[in-house]
C-alpha cells in the first residue's frame, strides 16, 4: 500500500532548496571572479547559472501552489 502524501513541510523544503541553488550561484560567481578559469569554462558556469536561475523560479511558483494548498487544508481541487 502506498504512503499517504505527506506535504506538511514541502514549502520549506522548497526554500531550503532555494536557498541551496543562491549559494551555489554566489559560490559560482566567486569562482569566475577570482580564479583563472578559461573562458569556455566560464561560459559553461553562467550557463550552469542560468538555469539555476530557472529553477529558482520554478522553486517559488511550486512554493506558491503549496501555500494556498495549505492554506486549502490540502483538499482536491
Amino acid at each position: 500500500m502506498a504512503k499517504p502524501d505527506n506535504r506538511n513541510d514541502n514549502v520549506e523544503k522548497l526554500q531550503q532548496m532555494k536557498r541551496n541553488t543562491q549559494h551555489n550561484i554566489e559560490a559560482a560567481e566567486e569562482a569566475i571572479a577570482h580564479t583563472n578559469m578559461p573562458q569556455e569554462q566560464k561560459q559553461e558556469v553562467r550557463a550552469k547559472n542560468q538555469r539555476r536561475e530557472e529553477s529558482i523560479a520554478a522553486f517559488e511558483a511550486e512554493m506558491k501552489d503549496e501555500k494556498q494548498a495549505r492554506q486549502n487544508g490540502y483538499r482536491e481541487q
